[in-house]
């Protein structure tokens, strides 16, 4: 009788020019679950690479036993999220398994181990390197997380595994998912991290087109799912405003005790109240969006964690 597990594991896995390490990592990915799940299936979105990183996926996926492996090749160039909201389309696990890299700096069990977290009770339990993170992801994570009132304090992560439950809650949530860590983190459901010591050596991979898709995507992550841009702009508002009523106390002192230029006086107190009136409304604009925003991506009507019945007499 086999002793494998019994649900079945889906594998997303997020591919652009990566020819240096996907052989390598897709193989011991495909080892994992052939050794430990009776059903599983490897999606490979393959993201417009123009290297040879497909032609690696066919070549290992020949030599498979029972794990299948299907490559979704993207039109053009997307981008993680969006290319990675297709995988997770298709795939039909009860687990599913996300790879926004091929980074092989872990040990295999590694995999278990977190999935073996969500059998205890956790819907996302994600795995993170233990090292310092990069000057730029630390500052973003930093903003990130000072301007968001998540229980979940986000973080680099290299994998991560989601049940059905988060999958099905997400689809519910929105249409589409234009940044999945922070809507995970913002779900509602039980969520974990592990943390494991690397290993092996890393090829460093240079896409400009993926580099410069990385940094619009975190600029435009901070804008949606935080209050750092209502809260810039509110001091902004302040800071404008208070210099307006300085304008405009400044310009009384030189109408009464000077000899202004005729109509300068009346100009700075147009001035003045215009700014005032101007920031004032661009806040409330702000606002009006920052809701609009909150109710379309960040917030269902309500989340819970578990639901428990119990038995009557």
């Amino acid at each position: 009788m086999s002793d494998k597990e019994k649900n079945f594991m889906s594998a997303v896995l997020y591919i652009h020019n990566d020819e240096a390490q996907i052989g390598n990592f897709l193989q011991m990915l495909a080892n994992v679950l052939e050794d430990h799940f009776e059903h599983s299936e490897i999606i490979c979105v393959n993201d417009c690479s123009q290297d040879n990183s497909v032609e690696i996926v066919r070549k290992i996926s020949r030599g498979l036993r029972d794990t299948t492996v299907t490559v979704l090749n993207m039109s053009y160039f997307h981008g993680v999220e969006i290319a990675m909201n297709a995988g997770m389309d298709l795939a039909i696990g009860d687990f599913v398994l996300e790879f926004d890299a091929c980074v092989p700096d872990f040990e295999p069990m590694e995999i278990m181990e977190a999935y073996r977290k969500t059998l205890k009770g956790y819907d996302i339990v994600s795995a993170s390197p233990d090292q310092k993170q990069r000057f730029t992801s630390s500052i973003f994570y930093k903003v990130f997380n000072q301007f968001t009132d998540y229980s979940y304090q986000l973080g680099t992560e290299r994998f991560r595994v989601l049940s059905r439950r988060v999958i099905n809650r997400i689809s519910s949530m929105n249409k589409s998912v234009p940044y999945r860590k922070a809507v995970y983190a913002n779900c509602g459901l039980k969520t974990a991290n592990i943390r494991y010591q690397v290993t092996g050596a890393q090829v460093a991979k240079d896409d400009r087109s993926e580099r410069k898709y990385r940094t619009k995507l975190a600029v435009n992550s901070l804008i949606l799912f935080t209050e750092l841009g209502y809260q810039f702009a509110v001091t902004m508002t302040v800071l404008m405003m208070l210099v307006a009523v300085a304008v405009a106390v400044y310009s009384t002192v030189v109408y009464l005790f000077s000899t202004p230029v005729a109509g300068w006086t009346t100009t700075i107190f147009f001035m003045s109240f215009a700014f005032f009136g101007l920031f004032g409304i661009l806040t409330i604009i702000i606002k009006y969006l920052q809701i609009l925003v909150d109710l379309v991506f960040r917030r269902k009507k309500y989340s819970f964690e578990s639901i428990e019945k119990m038995g009557g007499n």
